[in-house]
């Protein structure tokens, strides 16, 4: 297959308005040029997008697939975006689906370096589900956010990752935080290692800072002694998550926060589908985890979206499988359940419901294991 595809639900009032908006999409992600003044051979018939179908899906939809040659893209992944759903993204109506990629975007967009399996080596939890404490409120000072980071990643915690509320504020700024918080993960896990416990914890450290702060900001992380970085490419830009998973010299892996990115997928008319921009667009983008709002809790996700974007996650797609990673007001009694949708290859997350333990907060890190185990 030379060319890549897009799935595009597309509001109409018929097949021909259908097939006319989708033939719109081809030019405006490509070309952007009227139909008659294209020119003829190489923009023609490589650079422009070309309808592939369009077939009925329900009451006044259609189900659109658009094809793109490489060559509209080149190498970079603001482009291959921009192809995907750029100016489209302005038309009403028109919804982006899922992606099909082809050998070529699979080569320049290899995704994830660790994904699934690489996070299981790392953590060296072989099975079971993921417990994630998440360290906040922002405000705490950075000696206060360490002793969490400590006291959840001793009781057994696998991933200990900050809020993404946790920028460069002064209360705590961000090379004096993850300094001391990576030593405090790093203290805990060799206690856990003398105890004769074949797991660690991982503290993912939340990038803040400017846009072009990204890659001297994870490199700090990096060498204070984190074992991987949280950013919001909502913020940031998927580009910036992308080359930080393509730089040689970064090693760490990837998590990818939602804020700001809701936007993007609440309308049912436009924008991308949950399981294309939390699972195809991470997993291109190279994040390792993907997270996202479950299903009843404040956000309203339904079960449908979550398992959809679990699915695309795990699935056939672009570079490796990465783990999908569901929290916002989430609390114990609801982990079985949770697991019983997700499965073992999810990082659960909780967040402010554990700042009731107080200094007991390792008894809840015990009492998520324990939930998980037992769902």
């Amino acid at each position: 297959m030379n060319r890549f595809e897009v799935t595009y639900r597309i509001f109409a009032d018929d097949q021909s308005d259908a097939e006319a908006r989708a033939a719109g999409i081809a030019l405006e992600n490509t070309v952007e040029i009227p139909r008659d003044v294209v020119p003829a051979g190489y923009v023609e018939d490589v650079v422009l997008g070309r309808v592939e179908d369009v077939v009925p899906e329900g009451e006044g939809t259609w189900l659109g697939r658009v094809s793109y040659h490489i060559d509209a893209v080149g190498r970079e992944l603001p482009q291959l975006l921009n192809v995907v759903l750029g100016n489209a993204s302005i038309l009403r109506g028109v919804k982006a689906l899922g992606l099909t990629p082809n050998a070529d975007v699979l080569e320049r967009f290899p995704g994830a370096q660790y994904g699934v399996s690489g996070l299981r080596e790392l953590t060296g939890r072989a099975s079971g589900g993921y417990v994630c404490p998440v360290i906040k409120p922002q405000g705490s000072s950075a000696e206060t956010l360490a002793r969490l980071c400590y006291l959840t990643a001793r009781a057994g915690a696998d991933i200990v990752k900050e809020d993404h509320g946790l920028a460069n504020q002064d209360a705590a700024p961000f090379r004096e935080r993850v300094t001391h918080c990576a030593e405090a993960v790093g203290g805990a896990n060799a206690e856990r290692a003398d105890g004769g416990d074949p797991t660690r914890a991982l503290y993912f450290a939340s990038i803040g800072g400017h846009g072009d702060q990204v890659r001297e900001l994870a490199m700090h992380a990096q060498e204070a002694g984190a074992h991987g970085v949280l950013l919001i490419p909502g913020l940031f830009g998927f580009d910036a998550m992308n080359r930080l998973a393509q730089d040689a010299d970064f090693t760490l892996p990837i998590m990818a926060h939602p804020s700001h990115l809701g936007p993007y997928v609440l309308s049912p008319e436009m924008g991308y589908s949950h399981g294309m921009l939390f699972g195809t667009l991470m997993r291109l983008a190279g994040a390792d985890i993907s997270v996202f709002p479950n299903h009843g809790g404040r956000f309203g996700f339904s079960v449908a979206e979550c398992t959809e974007i679990v699915a695309a996650c795990r699935g056939e797609g672009p570079g490796r499988a990465i783990l999908p990673s569901p929290g916002g007001g989430m609390s114990l009694d609801r982990l079985p359940d949770m697991m019983r949708l997700y499965g073992e290859d999810c990082v659960y997350l909780l967040g402010g419901s554990l700042l009731r333990y107080g200094d007991r907060i390792g008894d809840a890190i015990h009492e998520m294991r324990a939930a998980l185990n037992g769902a």
